[in-house]
C-alpha cells in the first residue's frame, strides 16, 4: 500500500498508486465510514480499550471531517488509496496521535464490509420506495383507464379482448415480485460484520451486540473469514435490479410500439419525448428507448461482479475493490429509471377510441366461438378446428364475424344458433370473471388489492 509501507523499502509507483486507488469512487461511502468508526470509538471506550475522553475526541473529530465533506471542504488524496485512508488521516491531523487508536480491534477488511451494508441497506430502502411510486403510477393509469377495451396480443398477434387496466396490473404484479425480491435482500444485507477483523477476528474484548445495535443491524456474522469475504448481498441487489430493469424494459418496449402511428393507442407526453434534428414530425419515446438501453447496462454489472468473484480463494482478495463502481451506477440506474419512468406514466394518454378498434379486427374472438361450441356439446379440439376454418372463410369472404350469416355458421356446424350474435367484445371479457381474470368485477378487486398493498406499505405494514 502506498501509505502503509511495513517492510517495503521502495515507494510506490505512481501510476500503480493512480490505478489500486478506490477514493474516485468509494468516497460516497463517507457517511458510512464515519458513522461506523464514531460506534467503533464508543465501544471501544464501553470495553475500556480506550477511554472516555479519547473516544469522545475521536467521535468529535469524525463529527467535524463529515461536515467538511459535506460542505465541500475536504480535500480527497489519491495516494491515501481510499475512504477509509482518506478519513483516518485527516482524524490525525486534527485530533493528533489519539485518532491512531481507532483503529483498534478492527481491519480495512471489515471496515469495508461494514460501509458497503450500511450503504447497501439505505439503497434498497431507497429502491422500496421508488418501487412504490412507480406502482402507484401503474394504478392510477389503471384507475383512469378501467373501462378501456384493447386486443391482448400474443406473439404480438391480437389473441383476445381484454381490459387496459387488466394489462397495466399485469405490471403492477411484476413490480410486486421486485418488491419482495428487494425485501428478502434487505435481510442479507442487514448483517453487520464489524469485529470479524482482517479475517480471523478480533483479539480484543470488544462487544459486537453493541455495535449491532448502534448501527441498526438485526443480526451480527457468525464467521469472520465469510463476513469480510461476502459480497453475495451485493450481487443479489443487481440481479434484483436486473430483473427490475427487465420488467420496465418490456413495458418500456409496449409504450414504445404503443406510441407509434401503426398501433396509435397512446401519446407520450411532450416532456418525456424529443424530435428529430432534421424531421420535423417525429415525436421519438427517447426516454423509453434509453430504459431498454440501460437495462443491458445493469445486466453488465451483475455479469462483472459474478466474473470477479468466482474465481476468489477466501477471504479478503483486491479484486473485490471491483465491486463498488458497479453497484453504484445499478443503484443510480435503477433509481432514476423507477422516478423517470413513473412520471412518463403518469402523464400518458390513453386513446381509447383507437384501442377499440383494434380489438375489432383480426378475429379477435376466434376462442369464444370455440367455446361456444363447446357448451352446445362439442369437444373443444373439435370446436377449435371447426372455428380455425370458419376464420379462414370469413378472410377469404373479407367478412367479419358479426357479417356471416347464420347459414354460413351452420355450413361449419349445426351447433350455431341465433344466439352465436350475442358473442361480442364485452361478453367475451365479462365471460373472464375469475380470478385473475379480465372481467370488470376481478379488474376491480385487483385495483382494490393493489390499493391495499400500496396503503400497507406507506402505513409500514
Amino acid at each position: 500500500m502506498s501509505h502503509i509501507r511495513g517492510r517495503f523499502h521502495k515507494s510506490v509507483d505512481k501510476m500503480v498508486t493512480e490505478y489500486t486507488a478506490s477514493i474516485p469512487f468509494d468516497w460516497r461511502l463517507y457517511r458510512y465510514d464515519i458513522a461506523g468508526s464514531i460506534a467503533h470509538a464508543r465501544m471501544l471506550a464501553k470495553q475500556g480499550i480506550v477511554s472516555q475522553e479519547e473516544a469522545e475526541t475521536i467521535t468529535n473529530g469524525l463529527a467535524v471531517i463529515r461536515q467538511e465533506i459535506e460542505q465541500g471542504q475536504f480535500q480527497f488524496k489519491t495516494e491515501l488509496e481510499d475512504i477509509h485512508m482518506n478519513i483516518e488521516a485527516r482524524l490525525l491531523e486534527k485530533v493528533g496521535e489519539v485518532g491512531g487508536k481507532l483503529h483498534t480491534a478492527r481491519s480495512r477488511n471489515d471496515q469495508v464490509a461494514l460501509d458497503l451494508r450500511l450503504f447497501a441497506k439505505e439503497a434498497i430502502s431507497d429502491t422500496l420506495i421508488k418501487l412504490r411510486e412507480f406502482q402507484q403510477a401503474l394504478i392510477s393509469l389503471a384507475e383512469a383507464n378501467k373501462s378501456v377495451v384493447m386486443p391482448g396480443y400474443t406473439h404480438l398477434q391480437p389473441a383476445q379482448p381484454v381490459l387496459l387496466a387488466h394489462h397495466i396490473l399485469a405490471y403492477f404484479e411484476m413490480f410486486q415480485r421486485d418488491v419482495a425480491r428487494f425485501s428478502d435482500c434487505f435481510k442479507r444485507a442487514d448483517v453487520m460484520p464489524s469485529g470479524s477483523g482482517a479475517i480471523a477476528g478480533v483479539a480484543y474484548h470488544i462487544d459486537r451486540e453493541f455495535l449491532a445495535h448502534e448501527l441498526s443491524f438485526s443480526e451480527i456474522s457468525q464467521n469472520s473469514i465469510d463476513a469480510v469475504s461476502d459480497r453475495d448481498f451485493v450481487v443479489e441487489y443487481e440481479a434484483a435490479a436486473s430483473l427490475c430493469m427487465m420488467h420496465l424494459s418490456r413495458l418500456a418496449e409496449e409504450i414504445i410500439l404503443w406510441s407509434s402511428a401503426e398501433f396509435d393507442f397512446i401519446e407520450i407526453d411532450e416532456a418525456y419525448a424529443t424530435g428529430s434534428s432534421i424531421m420535423p414530425q417525429k415525436k421519438n419515446p427517447d426516454v423509453a428507448e434509453l430504459v431498454r438501453g440501460k437495462t443491458g447496462r445493469v445486466y453488465g454489472k451483475l455479469m462483472a461482479l459474478l466474473t470477479t468473484m468466482k474465481g476468489l480463494p477466501l477471504s479478503y482478495n483486491r479484486d473485490m475493490q471491483e465491486d463498488k463502481e458497479g453497484f453504484f451506477d445499478t443503484i443510480d440506474t435503477l433509481l432514476s429509471t423507477l422516478e423517470v419512468f413513473a412520471g412518463m406514466v403518469e402523464t400518458l394518454k390513453v386513446k381509447a377510441e383507437n384501442t377499440g378498434q383494434a380489438v375489432k379486427r383480426g378475429y379477435i374472438l376466434a376462442t369464444d366461438l370455440a367455446d361456444y361450441l363447446v357448451r352446445k356439446g362439442e369437444a373443444f379440439r373439435t370446436a377449435h378446428d371447426i372455428v380455425a376454418r370458419l376464420v379462414s372463410y370469413a378472410m377469404e369472404k373479407v367478412k367479419s364475424f358479426s357479417e356471416l350469416s347464420l347459414t354460413e355458421y351452420k355450413d361449419y356446424s349445426p351447433l350455431f344458433e341465433e344466439d352465436v350474435y350475442s358473442i361480442t367484445i364485452e361478453s367475451s371479457i365479462a365471460d373472464r370473471d375469475i380470478i385473475g381474470g379480465t372481467a370488470p368485477r376481478q379488474v376491480e378487486q385487483a385495483l382494490a388489492t393493489a390499493k391495499e398493498i400500496i396503503g400497507d406499505s406507506k402505513s409500514g405494514k
